[in-house]
């Protein structure tokens, strides 16, 4: 198998894995507090419904917009970065310190960690600038 393939490979499914994590994450806080916003889920567990989700679970959710809005970047870049043959030495350290960024910006917004959530969010962007980069220095 091609290396930068592998690698690729093997962030997405770590970067699906975490975002898996998050939505685990929330289920557990609502179900050890017994704090549900859906009617629906508070009636399934005879409580009456939470005038706000916990903060813990809001800071789980934005986390989980924000890899909305830099996973599918990640995806697409990666995807076209070996379809272009980009550097196969450097794509497989991009790929990775993308992840475990992610991985950190995760971690650090849900306890509430900055600067390190910011650190970690700028060092997953170089990672997608440093790619484009890498692309364009492959097409052109």
């Amino acid at each position: 198998m091609d290396t930068v393939i592998f690698w690729y490979a093997l962030a997405t499914v770590m970067l699906f894995l975490k975002m898996v994590a998050i939505s685990v994450f929330q289920g557990q806080q609502r179900f050890k507090f017994k704090s549900y916003k859906a009617p629906e889920d508070a009636r399934a567990v005879g409580v009456a419904p939470a005038a706000d989700e916990l903060p813990q679970v809001q800071r789980a959710a934005r986390a989980w917009l924000n890899d909305l809005e830099n996973i599918p970047a990640f995806w697409a870049l990666g995807w076209v970065y070996i379809v272009v043959d980009a550097s196969p030495l450097v794509g497989p350290w991009l790929f990775m310190i993308f992840t475990g960024a992610r991985i950190v910006h995760t971690w650090c917004h849900i306890n509430a960690l900055q600067p390190w959530r910011a650190l970690a969010f700028f060092a997953g962007l170089l990672m997608l600038l440093v790619m484009s980069v890498m692309i364009l220095m492959a097409i052109l």
